[in-house]
This record gives structure tokens, C-alpha cells and sequence, in this order.
């Protein structure tokens, strides 16, 4: 196992720790998910040796590619990259979650071609928090519809929201655009929807994500090192 790999997930989830631990948050209410995107199966696997098991993947047929590869393994695989009409059959068959629907149309089409045999896609919804214009997600005011029409789709579970947001120019920005992502969830669930997941935070704001209510962090660079140019 390589132990760069090794040190750099202890690393993470000592920040991660560390971040709960100064807002008064259990360390295990915040999980970590390893994004391999552009990293050989070789990578994902020194991971898993170190104790990882949730895996990111924004390339969906790199994704499925590895996660072939990597059969013999117990991994929970999720799809965090934008979806388009003609890759949905293959998210479906091979993912456990999906982060990143901002259309009704794509959580139609992955509810019709989830497997019988599978259980529910869990999903989460990508919301622009803050209007970036190069961003993927529904934009806030559409979100409660969204959620609604989605929420009753069989073959999904509705778990919660994802965000990317523009980088921010210091804690104190990064803090309010994540402040306003967790108010967006809370009003979800105000209005009857049973949500528990916050997809928010990456390698460079996952403090302030966490100190705002994320549940689950993604993090690449931080566990991987930097990622080929070619990809």
C-alpha cells in the first residue's frame, strides 16, 4: 500500500475531525468521500487498503470503467459529474449514489433505468447556490419542485443537496455561501421532505463546509495529490 496515500487520507480525516470538533459536531457526522476522478483503479485501491470505501467519480463512463476493475472490491461508487440524456442508462446499472441532478428529465430517465435487481438510486439534488455561471444545479427558487417531483420517483431515494460553489476569498465568504446551501435544506425538510445528506465541501473549504452543516465532504487532490494534466 502506498503510504503517501495512507498518510494523506489520515491527514483528511484529522482536518475533518478537527473542523467538527470546533463546532461542536461528532467526528462521524461528517463523511468523507474520496474523489478518484482521473486516478488509476491502483490509487482507489490503496485507499480502500487504508480503511476508504466512498468513491467520487465526475467522468461517467471512466467511472464505470473502474469500477469494473475494481469488482472485487466493497465500494460504494458515486457519481458527483454532470449527466447527460445518453450516459443516465449507465449511471443507473452501475452507481450507488448520484449527486449531481439539477432536471427532472435525468431523474425520470434513472428512475426508468435503474436495475429491478438493485436498490434505490440514492440521489441528491445540485443547487446553484450562488449563481455561478459556469456552474451546474437548479437554481434556488426551483428547487422545492424539484424536490417534490423527484422525491416521488420510484427506484429513487431523495437523500439531500449538492453544491459546488465559485472559490470563495476567504473563510468568511466560503462560510456564507454554505450558510445559505444549508438554509436551502433546511427548508426542504420544513417542508416535509426527510433529507440527510449535505454534499458540500472540497479539498479547500471543507472547514467551512463542515462548520455549516455539511454531512459529506468531497475530497480529491488532498488524498490523491495533483491529477494527470490530460485527463
Amino acid at each position: 500500500m502506498s503510504t503517501q496515500v495512507s498518510d494523506k487520507l489520515q491527514q483528511v480525516r484529522q482536518r475533518i475531525a478537527k473542523a467538527c470538533a470546533s463546532v461542536g459536531r461528532a467526528a462521524d457526522a461528517v463523511t468523507l468521500l474520496a474523489v478518484s476522478k482521473t486516478m488509476p483503479a491502483q490509487a482507489v485501491r490503496e485507499a480502500y487498503a487504508a480503511g476508504q470505501l466512498a468513491f467520487g467519480e465526475n467522468y461517467i463512463q471512466e467511472g464505470v470503467d473502474k469500477i469494473a476493475e475494481l469488482a472485487d472490491l466493497p465500494l460504494q461508487w458515486h457519481c458527483i459529474g454532470p449527466i447527460q440524456s445518453n450516459k443516465t442508462q449507465l449511471v443507473a446499472k452501475h452507481f450507488g449514489w448520484v449527486h449531481s441532478i439539477d432536471r427532472l428529465k435525468i431523474a425520470e430517465r434513472l428512475s426508468a433505468q435503474r436495475p429491478a435487481h438493485l436498490p434505490p438510486l440514492q440521489v441528491c439534488l445540485q443547487v446553484n447556490v450562488d449563481g455561478g455561471a459556469n456552474k451546474s444545479g437548479v437554481a434556488p427558487p426551483d428547487l422545492l419542485a424539484l424536490a417534490e417531483a423527484v422525491a416521488k420517483l420510484p427506484n429513487l431515494q431523495l437523500r439531500g443537496l449538492m453544491t459546488i460553489p465559485e472559490p470563495a476569498e476567504n473563510d468568511t465568504a466560503a462560510r456564507a455561501v454554505h450558510r445559505q446551501a444549508k438554509e436551502l435544506f433546511d427548508s426542504l425538510n420544513a417542508a416535509g421532505l426527510k433529507l440527510d445528506t449535505l454534499s458540500m465541501g472540497m479539498t479547500a473549504d471543507m472547514e467551512a463546509a463542515i462548520a455549516e452543516g455539511s454531512t459529506c465532504v468531497r475530497v480529491g487532490t488532498a488524498i490523491f495529490g495533483a491529477r494527470p494534466t490530460a485527463a
